[in-house]
């Protein structure tokens, strides 16, 4: 009896040891979920920004309302104006009668037209450190000298509201902090903006397009 279980233990192993498990690494697209429909709606208005500091090189405000309104044109079938809406305060994002107000009147005004807008604050700064070069395989036995060294960065700090034109409410709102640095020190506000603000781009249309997100798959074939 003993002999014969020796015997099927080890074809057992035998045959455990002919069976391979084989698989397939794969990179699939898996949709996201959307905060907000923006398809759902009809039109969109783009509004000034309200900054709270002005450049002497470019308009911030209007280069963000110009950015957004090419941005909605050429990834939505959404209609796109802007109207020249006076912000004064940030109380104003969050009062429904004023927001109503602004949308009469407009042609397109409907239960499914949107106002973007929002605040935005920009700022730059230079900074120094003192950094060491790595040394090489086989360089002199010296110490490597230390050398200064200056980057420049740039923050950007937007909050985005998406406002109901017929409720005056807010059905959208998202934060968003963004930061650059670069090598050369006279980088200009103006060419890191356009780095920084498709960052901000790629979150929001995730937000409210539901982009696909790739992710690693593994298809075991035995």
């Amino acid at each position: 009896m003993k002999k014969n279980s020796l015997i099927i233990l080890i074809c057992l192993v035998v045959l455990s040891s002919c069976v391979t498990t084989e698989y397939w690494k794969m990179k699939v697209e898996i949709p996201r979920r959307t905060e907000l429909d923006i398809e759902t709606f009809n039109s969109i208005i783009i509004t000034p920004f309200l900054v709270d500091k002005e450049f002497e090189d470019f308009d911030l405000s209007q280069e963000i309302s110009s950015f957004f309104e090419g941005m909605f044109k050429r990834k939505t079938k959404t209609t796109v104006t802007t109207k020249a809406v006076p912000l004064e305060n940030e109380a104003q994002f969050e009062s429904p009668d004023f927001w109503k107000n602004q949308g009469q009147g407009q042609e397109n005004e409907s239960k499914n037209t949107l106002f973007l807008t929002g605040t935005a604050q920009y700022s730059t700064e230079t900074r120094k450190a003192l950094l060491k070069r790595a040394k090489k395989r086989y360089e002199d036995p010296f110490p490597a000298e230390a050398r200064l060294e200056q980057r420049k960065f740039f923050n950007f700090n937007m909050t985005l509201f998406l406002i109901d034109a017929n409720s005056g409410e807010t059905v959208f709102k998202k934060e968003y902090k963004e930061t650059e640095s670069y090598n050369n020190p006279n980088q200009t506000s103006f060419y890191a903006f356009f780095d920084l603000i498709q960052q901000i781009q790629e979150k929001l249309l995730r937000s409210i397009l539901g982009l696909e997100q790739v992710q690693e798959r593994y298809l075991v074939i035995k």
